[in-house]
């Protein structure tokens, strides 16, 4: 019996360490899965990466200087506004004067294309 019972004590302890090999062979996969990932993910970004500089790059060589083709022309655009309020500024008195006395100032006359039925 003696035997028996020490039989059946080998037979778990090899059961434990065969768990334990089995528990630890998943976590060295979990962990290789893992790190592949990583790698996989540190792979994508960094072609990722060269793919948007060499985009970035075939995008600058084929637009030129269009970037400050924009900023020069918002800039005299800026410029012809300025020019036109300061324009406004100056004249409005001038201009508003003008109107008020063609407005206010009425000369009834007979327009030359009238013509009188006989």
């Amino acid at each position: 019996m003696a035997s028996q019972s020490q039989g059946i004590q080998q037979l778990l302890q090899a059961e434990k360490r065969a768990a334990e090999k089995v528990a630890d062979a998943r976590k060295r996969k979990a962990r290789r899965l893992k790190q592949a990932k990583e790698e996989a993910q540190m792979e994508v970004e960094h072609y990722r990466r060269e793919r948007e500089q060499e985009f970035q790059s075939k995008q600058q060589a084929a637009m030129g200087s269009q970037g400050n083709l924009s900023a020069e022309v918002e800039q005299a655009t800026r410029r012809q506004v300025q020019g036109m309020q300061s324009s406004q500024q100056r004249n409005r008195e001038r201009v508003l004067a003008q109107l008020l006395g063609m407005v206010c100032d009425v000369r009834p006359q007979v327009h030359p294309n009238y013509r009188i039925a006989a």
